[in-house]
């Protein structure tokens, strides 16, 4: 998703640089933590390659506007499952800034709405993934309806901050149901095929378990909690 310029301007901006800074704020805390269990180099490839697969998803995978929005395929919850929740949220917001920087500058206004958008979703998971996973199975061996259930609260955070800010900037109004109405019908392909590419990447993540690959993945893909 890349909310369109111009959907929320003026003295309205100041939320969504709060909200951003609030993201920042708990990744920085899920990043010491991570950190405390991990190598800082792994730390650091981990998120080079969130950044990476971000700018790949957003630019290079076919994306289409619809409504206030982009329909995009961001296989945030991917990441998650296979670098953490840190180097995911860190990579998701550079690679969204490199992705405005470089090849669509006109986003680069609403970059602290688009980032709050990815960013609240991916944390809200994280905090969730205890109660929602088994803790006595790494996640490669995570099964259809347990990766549904986190891709499914992920997309539907998605969702539901591009209607807010679609809301919030444009005001309640028939033409604004009718944007955020199109953009969520279009959002449901994502819905039905991340879980198919997260299952696809951890079933070949599982067949490197016991490759010399453990720096480039998060702790918990190959191991219980």
């Amino acid at each position: 998703m890349h909310i369109e310029p111009g959907v929320v301007d003026g003295a309205k901006m100041a939320f969504a640089y709060t909200t951003a800074a609030g993201a920042a704020g708990y990744t920085a805390k899920l990043a010491w933590q991570d950190l405390k269990q991990s190598e800082p180099a792994s730390f650091a490839i981990r998120s080079l390659l969130a950044a990476l697969g971000t700018f790949v998803f957003f630019e290079v995978l076919p994306h289409f506007p619809v409504g206030v929005s982009e329909v995009h395929f961001i296989l945030g919850t991917t990441l998650f499952l296979l670098l953490g929740a840190a180097p995911a949220a860190i990579g998701l917001a550079l690679g969204l800034l490199i992705q405005g920087m470089f090849f669509a500058p006109t986003d680069m206004p609403m970059y602290f709405v688009n980032v709050t958008t990815l960013l609240v979703p991916l944390l809200a998971i994280s905090a969730l993934a205890k109660r929602l996973l088994p803790q006595d199975r790494a996640y490669v061996d995570l099964d259809y309806t347990h990766v549904l259930k986190l891709s499914g609260i992920y997309q539907g955070g998605v969702v539901a901050w591009v209607a807010f800010w679609a809301f919030y900037g444009q005001g309640v109004s028939a033409e604004t149901f009718a944007a955020v109405g199109t953009f969520g019908a279009a959002y449901m392909l994502v819905v039905l095929v991340e879980p198919l590419a997260d299952l696809a990447v951890l079933a070949v993540a599982k067949t490197l378990r016991n490759g010399a690959t453990a720096g480039l993945f998060a702790r918990r893909l190959y191991a219980a909690a």
